[in-house]
């Protein structure tokens, strides 16, 4: 989880070329939502959630994991075909070629979609879930929106 919030808040902004600015008022809704949940689930998982002794070996939290780890891979990459769409300068939009694209037009968001139910699969708790939930929803209204 802390791996994929550093690469989304840290090394992500660093290799997005120039774009549109954000707002700042949605910057600020966005950073209050991470900062909320990054407590919510460290908080859920630190102080509330029992693990019984082998949950690292349970096929729930290993089919979660993988499904995170596949997940985050799909996001990542799907992130990267993204990037490299436009060459500098250039502006209009593209249809991405390449990797999940070849399956769904919002793969970035299909990655994250999946990274985040396994992350709920693999703790099992109510919070990892609303948040699987919650980015289910925003991101397939985004993905039905690029798709459209």
């Amino acid at each position: 989880f802390s791996f994929f919030v550093c690469y989304r808040a840290l090394i992500f902004p660093l290799l997005i070329r120039e774009g549109k600015p954000t707002p700042f008022f949605t910057f600020v809704l966005a950073l209050l939502f991470c900062v909320f949940n990054g407590y919510l689930q460290g908080r859920s998982l630190s102080n509330y959630a029992i693990y019984p002794p082998g949950w690292l070996k349970d096929p729930c939290f290993i089919t979660g994991f993988i499904g995170w780890l596949i997940g985050m891979a799909i996001n990542i990459h799907s992130d990267r075909i993204l990037r490299n769409l436009r060459k500098p300068g250039e502006t209009g939009y593209k249809i991405p070629r390449g990797g999940m694209f070849e399956y769904v037009s919002g793969a970035n968001f299909f990655g994250e979609i999946l990274e985040w139910f396994g992350f709920a699969l693999a703790c099992c708790t109510l919070e990892s879930l609303a948040f699987a939930l919650c980015t289910l929803f925003i991101l397939s209204s985004r993905a039905k929106q690029h798709h459209q």
